[in-house]
């Protein structure tokens, strides 16, 4: 039933994302994929974890986030990674994701990789457990070299003792090399 459940999540999600990224209008792919933003880059900002898994130690959180792209030449596909921190415990997230250009220098993206927890059982903003992760975000170089970025990360069966996904909201500005 949860792997029917992302699956569904995932596939309106990213038909959504083709669907406002153009590629269904008369705007060639080759136009968008110059328009959307192609570098690499790490930020660093806030994440806030919005659940709560109902038990000891499952809290929702506030703290920071650093996180980084590494987008692969001609490609609408980057490699990611993300440190959530701030609780008792910090969550290591690496990811793959698909970008899809939606303005000048404008992309959002959807993907998904594993949450892992430095200190299992205890809060941090994703859950406190280790679990698979399925991410949606945004980003724009709004200067040269300089990103802005937010994204929803969400934990798939991120509690201990709790069958609670968690989800957590992160923003920042980020250096593009």
């Amino acid at each position: 039933m949860r792997l029917a459940k992302l699956t569904a999540t995932a596939a309106l999600a990213l038909s959504s994302i083709l669907v406002s990224a153009g590629i269904a209008s008369a705007q060639p792919v080759q136009q968008l994929q110059q328009q959307g933003m192609n570098g690499s880059y790490i930020g660093a900002g806030v994440s806030a974890g919005v659940t709560n898994g109902g038990q000891q130690e499952d809290a929702a959180t506030f703290g920071g986030n650093v996180q980084g792209r590494y987008a692969i030449p001609k490609s609408q596909v980057s490699v990611r990674g993300a440190a959530l921190f701030g609780g008792n415990s910090t969550a290591l997230i690496p990811m793959v994701t698909l970008d899809a250009p939606v303005a000048k220098n404008t992309n959002v993206y959807l993907g998904g990789g594993y949450s892992f927890q430095t200190n299992e059982g205890y809060a941090s903003q994703l859950g406190n457990k280790n679990a698979p992760v399925v991410t949606l975000g945004a980003e724009s170089e709004v200067a040269k070299n300089i990103v802005v970025y937010g994204d929803a990360k969400w934990g798939i069966d991120a509690y201990k003792n709790s069958s609670a996904d968690a989800v957590s909201l992160q923003t920042g500005v980020g250096y593009c090399f």
